[in-house]
């Protein structure tokens, strides 16, 4: 898989940049469409709602792609790890990073940094526990 190192999350990351910048996207709330739903009710989608479940299900696949040890999983943690720091960076500093959908995302950055690193480590001590041989306990 080519996109082993290649944080994901790095997607919804530029198109939260490219909309505040390019199109100036403001409100993230604001509705796109909306979905009329069994009950009555209508459900309003706005370009935050979209963002944040593209991080979500990104998120998935990168904590999947955390259970793999190597080389390539090291340096993906840490490109993980500066786009975090990128993120947070920018939301302190950048007046259009000043939303909930971009607190968000970083949040979702957080949980792959910790989850990537937690899965690494348990998956690493599970691999060291059935190497393990049972004469090494005498």
């Amino acid at each position: 898989m080519y996109l082993i190192g290649f944080p994901l999350l790095l997607v919804p990351f530029v198109l939260y940049n490219l909309f505040a910048f390019l199109f100036g996207v403001t409100d993230w709330n604001a509705p796109i469409f909306s979905v009329q739903l069994i009950s009555g009710g209508e459900w309003k989608i706005g370009w935050g709602d979209l963002l944040v479940a593209l991080a979500i299900l990104l998120l998935f696949v990168e904590i999947v792609k955390s259970a793999r040890i190597g080389s390539r999983g090291i340096i993906e943690h840490m490109l993980s790890m500066l786009l975090f720091i990128g993120m947070i960076v920018e939301f302190l500093m950048v007046e259009r990073a000043a939303s909930s959908t971009f607190f968000l995302l970083m949040v979702a950055e957080f949980v792959d940094v910790v989850g990537g690193f937690t899965v690494s480590v348990r998956t690493a001590q599970r691999d060291i526990g059935i190497a393990a041989s049972p004469t090494m306990d005498a």
